[in-house]
């Protein structure tokens, strides 16, 4: 039981880096194409990269054209500011929002058949379900999806901490399309009246990680954006349209015009966001497009 708890003290601190572009999500072809792409109005132009939240050692070094985007650009802007997560007041808070505080639990809002599917998959991990059973389903989710991270070698390093570490000691600066409030608001309304459907669905998902996290990481080096679309974007409509609407739909939407904005200056931005918000119909690259904008893929 210690030994649980402090593996569980260990994934509150990380586990928002988790693959939300994703849950956060392979053509045979050989390409030189990576996932970044250069967006052009005029003479101003950012750079679009996908990223993955987590990477194994294995996984570095990074495609070049990371790189190229990088120096060309003066500010990097990530989903959320990074800094503000290593707070521990807002840790805190965050831990306060993800768990039930109404009397709720786990064995309250899900059916017999989810809860003993989560019971047994939480065993196996070697998470007992008595030390989730506060937490809403995306804290579950989040924290199980970690411990498979881990087991399968993959860290908290991902692009996203790679260049947000790298962007301070270069002093470039820095941006963010979201708060972390709004990221908690996300993950403490997943599932949020589907609790049962979320949890078996990301329990499936789970089954499959290794398989899946291999396909997705050479589609990502790859650039390829129709399998991308494939793996994470068509299954999350088909299986969870709520899900899809909330956690990339709707934040696309409101990021457009951020990032048109910063097509009307002078200045060269590196957009660095989970690769799942790029790709399919509603992805950034497809909007992008229809607003008339230059895109090519580096």
């Amino acid at each position: 039981m210690i030994k649980a708890e402090a593996r569980l003290d260990s994934f509150r601190a990380t586990f928002y880096a988790c693959v939300l572009g994703v849950s956060i999500g392979v053509s045979s072809a050989v390409c030189a194409d990576t996932s970044v792409w250069k967006v052009t109005s005029g003479d101003n132009t950012i750079y679009l990269g996908g990223t993955v939240h987590l990477l194994r050692s294995s996984d570095f070094p990074l495609p070049e054209e990371y790189e190229q985007a990088y120096q060309a650009s003066s500010e990097i802007y990530f989903e959320i500011d990074l800094q503000a997560m290593k707070d521990p007041a807002m840790m805190m808070e965050m831990a306060q929002q993800l768990t039930y505080t109404d009397g709720r639990s786990l064995k309250t809002v899900l059916n017999a058949e989810a809860y003993a599917a989560l019971s047994d998959y939480a065993a196996e991990s070697g998470m007992p379900l008595m030390m989730l059973e506060r937490f809403k389903p995306g804290m579950v989710v989040a924290t199980l999806q970690l411990l498979e991270f881990q087991r399968l070698g993959f860290t908290p390093q991902g692009v996203d901490t790679f260049f947000n570490d790298r962007a301070l000691a270069d002093a470039k600066s820095l941006g963010h399309f979201e708060t972390v409030q709004e990221q908690i608001d996300l993950l403490a309304g997943m599932g949020d009246g589907y609790e049962s459907e979320f949890i078996l669905m990301s329990l499936q998902d789970m089954t499959e990680s290794e398989e899946l996290m291999e396909v997705m990481i050479k589609a990502w080096r790859e650039g390829d954006k129709d399998q991308l679309a494939k793996l994470f974007v068509a299954d999350m409509q088909k299986e969870a349209p709520q899900l899809y609407e909330s956690v990339l739909r709707q934040r696309n939407l409101k990021w457009i015009p951020q990032i048109q904005q910063m097509l009307r200056d002078s200045d060269t931005e590196f957009v660095l966001v989970g690769a799942a918000h790029l790709v399919g119909d509603d992805g950034l690259l497809n909007l992008l497009s229809a607003g008339g904008y230059q895109v090519k893929q580096l």
